[in-house]
């Protein structure tokens, strides 16, 4: 069978090779761009400023620059500069960013105004956790009730379309203003990016409910407490829990902007403040850490959710 079969699954060795080459393929990229210099190294590092007054040891030049200098040095008979291949200072190497993954937990912050990794993280998570639960406890209950009842659905649904299309940084300031400048506006941020999508996200999924179940349940004089309740929570739960994953990696989009307002604080605050003394592989690390977190938080609701719902197809 052709891995490229229309609507035909991969063996399961096919599809953990490939999903392994999902990341193998940007990271030998990265690799290749890093370490062959013939590929792609725009800069040249000064390892000896030889006679050019302006070259300083470790200093990145363009290599049109080092070039010329050193086509002068050479004309001059004078001390011709030595230098190495090099990428951007914003592209650090995969080793260096490994290092960092180490020091930003081990190594204490420079500055007073810096914050450990771990304690940025924690700020991070919990803007993240509180934003979406706020969202999720009032968010599905109306989704839910919006896709079951037409008088709900008229109720709440026209705004929602109209509201959702309002950027939710644009509250930033309003957030501040009412809720102060500390953890609450970016919590606020959060709830506001994920709660309109998540009515109207939950309101499909209770839809695509099979009507036939409902009929049964009228039939057999079911209210409509009894109908809710028995028949259309237990009928979506397991298609309402893959909403609520995905929707879950749409909050942790929304984090970088609800952090940059009021105080600075979390992930976004570590990363940049790095940037700012330039230590992009501190950046690197953190933002790839981001990643890794999301990641593992929705791996482990997958494998979650394969034990609650064993029924179902892979999650």
């Amino acid at each position: 069978m052709s891995i490229l079969s229309v609507n035909r699954t991969m063996p399961k060795k096919q599809r953990s090779l490939v999903a392994l080459l999902s990341f193998a393929i940007p990271i030998i990229t990265w690799c290749l761009v890093s370490y062959v210099p013939f590929l792609w190294h725009p800069f040249t590092q000064i390892t000896d400023p030889g006679s050019v007054s302006f070259f300083r040891e470790e200093m990145l030049v363009k290599n049109e620059v080092f070039e010329a200098e050193t086509a002068k040095a050479i004309e001059a008979s004078i001390d011709v500069p030595q230098g190495v291949p090099a990428n951007p200072l914003y592209l650090p190497a995969p080793h260096e960013v490994a290092t960092a993954f180490v020091t930003a937990f081990t190594a204490e912050p420079k500055r007073r105004s810096e914050k450990w990794l771990h304690e940025s993280l924690w700020s991070s998570i919990q803007v993240i956790f509180w934003g979406f639960f706020l969202s999720s406890i009032i968010g599905i209950p109306l989704g839910i009730l919006a896709g079951t009842f037409d008088f709900f659905s008229r109720l709440f649904e026209p705004f929602i379309e109209f509201f959702r299309y309002l950027p939710a940084p644009a509250f930033g300031a309003l957030a501040v203003a009412v809720l102060g400048i500390y953890q609450a506006p970016k919590i606020a941020i959060i709830f506001i990016g994920t709660f309109f999508q998540q009515v109207l996200v939950v309101a499909n999924t209770t839809r695509k409910l099979d009507p036939s179940l409902l009929e049964a349940g009228q039939t057999l004089g079911a209210s409509n407490r009894s109908l809710v309740m028995r028949i259309v929570i237990p009928g979506i739960l397991p298609d309402l829990y893959r909403d609520t994953r995905i929707l879950l990696g749409w909050a942790w989009t929304y984090l970088i902007v609800a952090e940059l307002i009021g105080t600075s604080s979390g992930i976004t605050w570590f990363i940049t403040q790095q940037a700012r003394y330039k230590n992009f592989d501190n950046v690197f690390a953190a933002i790839i850490m981001i990643g890794l977190l999301g990641l593992m938080i929705d791996l482990l609701l997958a494998w979650l959710g394969r034990r609650l719902f064993p029924w179902q197809k892979a999650q």
